[in-house]
């Protein structure tokens, strides 16, 4: 699940909780993603280009920022559906230790 993209409520994340945590709770940890450019640059952010390989597999419809520094806990039944998955989660990893002070 680490590393899909998840529509919940209409707004894109991407699930960052490791696929084993079986905490028996009905929840995800997730980072949101946002179409506004302004936000990259920041260690705790990642830049995907629509057009590139990840911004392909990750189902993008625009340039976007996985923001690292906006977690949230979503039950799951609010994610709506899987629109795709980040190949390459290390840059996102990095920003998470950033984020987290790891």
């Amino acid at each position: 699940m680490a590393g899909e993209i998840a529509d919940a409520k209409r707004r894109l994340v991407l699930v960052v909780q490791a696929d084993n945590l079986q905490t028996g709770l009905p929840q995800t940890i997730v980072a949101m993603i946002s179409s506004n450019m302004s936000r990259a640059g920041h260690p705790s952010r990642v830049t995907v280009m629509r057009v590139s390989p990840e911004g392909q597999q990750m189902g993008l419809h625009c340039d976007s920022v996985i923001m690292t520094d906006d977690l949230a806990t979503v039950l799951d039944q609010e994610i709506d559906r899987v629109i795709g998955k980040h190949p390459n989660m290390q840059p996102v990893d990095i920003a998470l230790r950033h984020t987290l002070g790891l």
